[in-house]
């Protein structure tokens, strides 16, 4: 695999990650922060923004996913992958912990 692979790989777990919390919230009808939101990332936005947020986020990572040959079969490519999960999840739980309080 050459080395941009690799940043496909590690991106595509962000996106991926990414996903989910938007997506829960969105379809629950709850507000969460977005980039879209007043001030970005937060503020809140509606929960349709969300749905829409998760979903772009879907198939950019897909997308990553494909270009970064990720399968079960390429255990650095799946390595670099979570390590983009854990690298945007724990950001992204030390950012929003106080979003609740403001």
């Amino acid at each position: 695999m050459k080395w941009y692979h690799y940043i496909a790989c590690f991106f595509a777990g962000m996106f991926l990650a990414n996903t989910v919390p938007h997506f829960i919230h969105g379809v629950s009808g709850d507000a969460f922060p977005t980039p879209f939101s007043t001030p970005p990332g937060k503020g809140l936005s509606s929960a349709p923004v969300n749905v829409y947020w998760a979903l772009f986020n879907l198939i950019i990572g897909y997308i990553l996913f494909r270009a970064g040959k990720i399968s079960s079969k390429n255990i650095p490519a799946l390595i670099v992958m979570f390590l983009g999960v854990i690298f945007i999840s724990v950001a992204l739980s030390y950012g929003f912990q106080d979003k609740m309080t403001h």
